[in-house]
């Protein structure tokens, strides 16, 4: 009957646009590389008595080659340039801020916020919600999201939220659920990825892996005037305890002096365990979800995939077709961007998703630190 309430299992929402905030700055392998190097052999001069003595091994070369090889990666955008490739430094110098600038974080997510906004075809007024999801917050408090909210004008509620490379795809299922409950009607999720701040450039198992970028997808519950929306048909999330990808820096660290500045307080991974262990998952996390929608592989057109090591996903995106994957059925991104923790999967699904036809079906998924997995089901309408 006209008037009626309309249930939360018959709200429909949709994924009405994205927008992406590029750094100006890029660094090619060769160009890591040949800091690292430099650094390996100051390191190397300035421990050589003790390396002859073994007490300490002597650090080795690292190569472009065995970059892209291990991971498909050939470069990186960053915030800060200069200060990642001195080898006297190997971190992105970023200034402070009076409190009344706007942070950093928050001028990244400005500018993918707007632009998503511009192809929503909706003004900042119009939110009800901002979630800000990202791996590592520029301070605890006030919110990230709060700050965004309050430069882009929007009302309504915001809130961070942390789930490492998973973040996206954890706060697309939020800004869904808000939607199906009725609490907001349109949901902007931001996710700026400074993560050359938690890198460790002098670890040459690592140092390739990270680029910096901010993504923004806007959920609606209702079509945008963009040709390009997309249905979210479904959205699973899947955490399991594991510490084979960790970062121990927080704000307790002061209380234990002996350990500020170790490398724990940084980003490190035991690569061979986590790629034994969340690729299965990941595509076991997919199929059960296609199954339970009575879905077919076959019925899928794309896979966006969090975009950390080629070799993942040429492996998760084989066990879920039954097959090789196309380039076309998987796009890649980092080898450009190289690992964008949660906006990975937003980059290539930004980039990668005009050529659908109303119809066809496409699934978004993020996988990390956690361990943690989300994958969304998303439909051209």
């Amino acid at each position: 009957m006209p008037g009626s309430p309309v249930s939360a299992d018959s709200r429909e929402v949709f994924l009405t646009a994205t927008g992406l905030y590029t750094p100006p700055n890029s660094i090619s392998n060769e160009e890591l590389v040949e800091s690292y190097n430099q650094y390996v052999d100051l390191h190397n001069a300035e421990h050589a008595d003790a390396i002859v003595a073994g007490e300490i091994p002597a650090l080795s070369h690292s190569s472009a080659e065995f970059i892209e090889k291990a991971s498909g990666i050939r470069s990186r955008y960053v915030v800060d340039k200069d200060g990642v490739l001195d080898p006297h430094r190997m971190t992105p110098h970023i200034s402070e801020r009076s409190n009344e600038e706007p942070s950093v974080m928050c001028e990244m997510a400005l500018v993918a916020a707007r632009q998503a906004l511009d192809t929503a075809g909706l003004e900042a007024s119009e939110l009800d919600a901002v979630i800000c999801a990202a791996s590592n917050m520029q301070r605890a408090y006030p919110a990230m999201a709060v700050e965004i909210q309050s430069a882009l004008g929007s009302g309504g509620y915001a809130f961070d939220m942390n789930v490492a490379c998973s973040s996206a795809t954890f706060g697309l299922q939020q800004a869904r659920d808000a939607i199906r409950s009725g609490s907001a009607k349109n949901v902007l999720i931001v996710n700026p990825e400074i993560c050359t701040g938690h890198l460790n450039f002098r670890d040459r198992d690592s140092h390739f892996i990270f680029g910096d970028v901010c993504t923004a997808m806007v959920i609606s519950d209702r079509p945008g005037p963009s040709q390009s929306n997309f249905k979210v048909l479904d959205s699973r999330l899947q955490t399991m305890f594991s510490n084979n990808i960790r970062n121990n820096f927080g704000f307790l660290n002061r209380g234990a002096e002996e350990g500020i500045g170790d490398v724990d307080k940084l980003f490190v991974q035991e690569g061979r365990k986590v790629f034994k262990e969340v690729c299965p998952a990941v595509a076991t996390q997919i199929s059960e979800q296609l199954a339970a929608m009575d879905m077919l592989p076959a019925d899928l057109k794309r896979l966006w995939l969090h975009q950390a090591n080629l070799n993942m996903n040429v492996l998760i995106a084989k066990r879920v077709l039954g097959r090789d994957a196309s380039i076309d059925e998987a796009p890649v991104i980092l080898d450009e961007y190289a690992n964008t923790s949660s906006a990975g999967s937003v980059i290539a699904f930004h980039k990668y998703h005009d050529d659908f036809a109303v119809g066809e079906r496409g699934v978004l998924c993020s996988f990390g630190a956690g361990y943690s997995i989300g994958s969304v089901v998303l439909e051209r309408c």
